[in-house]
């Protein structure tokens, strides 16, 4: 005899897939109809806990007239029906216990913060995303049922983890939640157990959220390869950082990489609109938070929901306070830089600095240098580049930027910040102003092309035996070194010599021009 995990009525084991298939109706243990009835407090075993090791358990009463397995000093002789009116009720909490689960739940509202409590309710209500939106991919496919395996991501507070736990409701299964910051791979493969078990008798598959799934290491990655490909479970990953480069291949290839857009400055104002109607709907701050400062609050959001809505709860804190003034108001939400500095965010910007100097603007590049050295990024890194910028961009057209950019590199070694920065700046600006060559990157990279295409020693690419080492008689007497003609011995040091391996004489890598030859039709 066993439990059915579902309803919990008493079941014989041969039955048991048959009474899960008519949905728990048909095939539920009758006493009368099998001998004498067991003793009062008989226990019942279940798929998951033997019989000699569980108590008695409560079930709520039957629908259908038959008998319960509930058995205690108020219940009706063992072996007979119940009548549904006399079933015992549950037992229900005592006024005072429910007063103190109510003031816990109540506490934990009071809580949350505004961020968390205005989380959408539906796939609808979630602003500036067309993932999500009436004709979007997400609503789609929930509707047929078919919904992947899935990575979310986005920059912080563009609503990924409100549309996972959305999709993970919408499914309908099981849902669990993990995140990767204080979840490890015991846990994830006793989830997985779980949902095949849950699999196998329910048919019910479980959806496994995994916040910040970037944070778990290429190896516990591999954890969640199994179970996705055979359909056990099916992963909500969401991300902040390019799955490219965090995720591991293997399980990119199992799972479909939604984007998320930075919302905007207008479906900011949206979301604030919405939270001030749920938390001031007297309009009692409308006078300090008017359309001016929401307007001013989501542009300072920079895209981030729950950036905006932190802002507008710490407004909503100080208009109350009556000395309070718009201005006051103004420079009590100060601007939070949103930078990565280990991220996509320091690698965007260095980017940027070094297309700005290459692009000969001196203004953008000093701007993206210092939102490098005002969000902390590592200057001796932004030094190095410059290095590199020295030769790949200014090259030939002016040599002496090589010589100032190692300059700026020292100088930064031994000055350190902030005198530094002005270091930076003086490199930055030379650079960006300096003519332009790429001469030299250009010809390099032919030449690389050539060696990958034939071989650093290839047939015919051998060093001609005249600028080969000839350091013994045995190699002079084979050729090695001979007829070399040495350049200073000879007037202007011009000689007609080869230097090319035979295979590729008269190859030209360098080129005459220092850029290119293409017209931009926006000019």
């Amino acid at each position: 005899m066993v439990g059915c995990p579902i309803c919990g009525h008493p079941v014989r084991e041969k039955d048991i897939n048959a009474h899960l298939d008519s949905d728990c109706a048909d095939f539920i243990y009758d006493p009368s109809d099998d001998g004498p009835p067991k003793p009062a407090g008989t226990p019942v075993s279940t798929f998951f806990t033997p019989a000699s090791a569980k108590p008695p358990r409560k079930s709520p009463p039957p629908t259908n007239g038959v008998p319960s397995t509930d058995t205690g000093p108020q219940g009706p002789p063992n072996g007979t029906k119940r009548k549904l009116d006399d079933a015992a009720a549950p037992s229900q909490p005592s006024p005072s216990e429910t007063a103190t689960k109510r003031s816990k739940l109540s506490n934990l509202d009071r809580v949350a913060p505004l961020a968390d409590r205005m989380r959408p309710r539906t796939l609808s209500d979630v602003a500036g995303q067309d993932l999500v939106s009436p004709h979007g991919i997400l609503p789609s496919l929930l509707e047929e049922g078919k919904v992947p395996s899935m990575i979310l991501w986005g920059t912080p507070g563009t609503g990924k983890t409100t549309i996972a736990r959305l999709v993970a409701a919408g499914v309908g299964g099981r849902c669990v939640e993990i995140h990767s910051t204080s979840s490890g791979v015991g846990e994830c493969k006793r989830i997985f157990a779980e949902a095949r078990g849950e699999l196998a008798m329910t048919g019910r598959r479980t959806v496994l959220f995994c916040d910040e799934i970037h944070r778990f290491t290429k190896a516990q990655q591999d954890v969640f390869l199994g179970p996705v490909e055979a359909g056990q479970i099916t992963l909500i990953g969401a991300t902040t950082e390019n799955p490219s480069f965090k995720v591991i291949n293997a399980l990119l290839s199992r799972c479909r990489v939604f984007t998320l857009s930075k919302l905007s400055e207008t479906d900011i104002l949206s979301i604030l609109h919405r939270a001030m109607a749920q938390e001031d709907p007297d309009g009692t701050s409308a006078a300090l938070l008017d359309e001016e400062m929401l307007t001013y609050i989501a542009r300072f959001a920079c895209g981030d929901a729950r950036t905006g809505l932190n802002l507008l709860e710490l407004a909503l804190s100080l208009a109350k306070q009556p000395t309070v003034t718009r201005a006051t108001l103004q420079q009590s939400l100060t601007k939070t830089v949103l930078y990565d500095r280990a991220g996509d965010s320091h690698y965007d910007t260095i980017s940027a600095l070094h297309k700005s100097i290459r692009g000969s603007d001196p203004d953008a590049a000093l701007f993206y240098l210092a939102r490098m050295l005002h969000a902390g990024d590592d200057p001796l890194f932004i030094a190095r580049r410059l290095i590199v910028v020295a030769s790949e961009d200014v090259g030939l057209a002016d040599a002496s930027m090589l010589p100032l950019a190692t300059a700026a590199h020292a100088a930064v070694e031994k000055v350190g910040m902030p005198e530094a920065r002005i270091n930076l700046a003086h490199a930055v600006v030379a650079l960006a102003r300096a003519p332009k060559s790429t001469r030299v990157y250009r010809g390099l990279g032919a030449a690389m092309a050539m060696v990958e295409e034939v071989g650093s020693d290839g047939v015919g690419m051998e060093v001609p035996a005249h600028l080969r080492m000839g350091v013994s008689k045995l190699l002079k007497e084979m050729g090695v070194g001979v007829g070399y003609k040495y350049n200073p011995d000879y007037e202007d040091g011009r000689v007609k010599q080869e230097y090319l391996p035979e295979a590729i004489r008269g190859r030209t890598f360098l080129e005459d021009r220092d850029l290119g030859t293409k017209v931009d039709p926006d000019l």
